[in-house]
């Protein structure tokens, strides 16, 4: 038993390792264009817009994604989807070669990937659950957590050496040959169970019955809207950091980079400070307070800060708590919703949400473009606004830094005071 045991571990040991791989080389490829984007537009609207459209089919169809998968064999299901995304690694590669590429051509391919990944994702997830013994849960999610987290750190510094030393040719290299590897283990080297006896249900009725749930449940339904609103505000960041950092005296695509980089490194320490922090006596108040933290001081340190040294820390301080924040969160839901409705509520909540990442990333890069370095170049007069958010190009962008902040305090501090009448129990 023992030895199975060891056995079925060391097929997760292979897929989680090749896929954390093709996942890194997907992840660089998407950072260095938005550097090349950036480069010809200068505009932070176009390269948010890059984003936009890998996230809209992911809010669109996730509500159903789960269920469709089902109907589908697992393995079939992530080598076809994986297929397809590099497919359009190579049709970008094909287009820039040729000097064809476009910005739509961007878009487009975005959003094949993002469909791809939508319905590729719960297959992966369905997948490590039938292949990992169950005393071995928490061990292959803790290995999860950290891949990501050190994907994060890694991606845009490889990203901005690679487009800085050779292009995007290196760049899409990189991310073919992960590819690659993650095929052949997955295709030739990893067997994976088929579930048996599981019911075909509609996939309107899983998603209803997911709604009715979070209906008849407010405290759940509430740190749903509000995880909705802190992606709103963190994707608004996202899409102002490279107008921010980019054209800055002492930025630039490096140092956005290092930058970035600084999230993720927050996020692997959070990670570690989760496995020895005690058990809190009130989950949810951990939940809103985290992110108070996070969003009114990351956004405050880089609107008035000046140095690359101060923004990797304003990275740390913002990053740092959102493990902990996503530890207790998942706590609250995991105990509170009945595990056999679990799959249809999380199919709901990924909805309800993330569907404010698209919206917040047009939001960001159109208040930059549109409406806050406008506002400052025709105030360059003033010695208040250029004493706070600098002068010349970037300083709208730390204008809207500033704006940030504001909105994501209040809304974690009105939530907050919505939040102190539920009570959350694990007995």
């Amino acid at each position: 038993m023992k030895n199975k045991k060891e056995n079925v571990l060391r097929d997760f040991y292979i897929l989680w390792s090749t896929q954390s791989l093709s996942q890194l080389g997907s992840s660089i490829t998407a950072f260095a264009l938005t550097l090349w984007l950036y480069e010809k537009t200068g505009s932070a609207l176009s390269t948010a817009a890059l984003t936009i459209c890998s996230y809209a089919p992911y809010v669109v169809m996730s509500i159903f994604a789960g269920a469709l998968t089902d109907r589908f064999n697992k393995k079939k299901t992530m080598l076809v989807c994986d297929t397809l995304a590099a497919m359009c690694t190579v049709v970008l590669f094909v287009l820039y070669k040729t000097d064809s590429l476009l910005i739509w051509h961007l878009y487009l391919v975005n959003v094949i990937s993002g469909l791809m990944n939508t319905v590729q994702q719960p297959a992966s997830e369905v997948t490590m659950t039938l292949i990992v013994p169950k005393d071995y849960y928490q061990k292959t999610s803790g290995l999860k957590s950290l891949s990501r987290s050190v994907i994060s750190v890694l991606n845009p510094l490889i990203a901005a050496a690679l487009y800085s030393f050779a292009g995007l040719d290196l760049v899409i290299a990189v991310d073919l040959i992960s590819f690659v590897v993650a095929f052949i283990a997955l295709a030739g080297f990893i067997k994976i169970p088929e579930e048996t006896g599981k019911a075909k249900e509609s996939t309107i009725k899983l998603a209803k019955e997911g709604l009715t749930f979070l209906k008849k449940t407010p405290m759940v339904l509430t740190l749903i809207l509000f995880m909705s609103g802190v992606n709103l505000i963190s994707s608004a960041f996202n899409a102002t950091l490279p107008g921010y950092v980019i054209p800055n005296p002492k930025g630039g695509s490096n140092v956005l980079g290092v930058v970035t980089s600084a999230a993720g490194v927050a996020m692997i320490v959070g990670s570690l400070m989760v496995s020895v922090l005690p058990k809190p006596k009130d989950r949810i108040r951990v939940v809103y307070l985290t992110m108070l933290i996070s969003l009114g001081s990351e956004n405050f340190i880089l609107a008035f800060a000046r140095k690359p040294v101060v923004w990797c820390i304003g990275q740390v301080i913002g990053w740092i708590l959102v493990p902990v924040m996503s530890a207790n969160l998942d706590v609250i839901l995991r105990n509170v919703i009945p595990v056999d409705l679990q799959g249809r509520v999380y199919a709901c909540r990924n909805t309800l949400q993330f569907f404010t990442i698209p919206i917040g990333l047009f939001i960001g890069g159109a208040m930059v473009d549109r409406v806050c370095e406008p506002f400052m170049d025709s105030h360059s007069y003033s010695k208040v606004l250029t004493m706070l958010f600098g002068s010349g190009k970037g300083s709208g962008a730390a204008l809207m830094m500033f704006i940030l902040g504001v909105a994501g305090s209040l809304l974690c501090i009105i939530t907050g005071r919505r939040l102190k009448k539920y009570h959350f129990s694990e007995d």
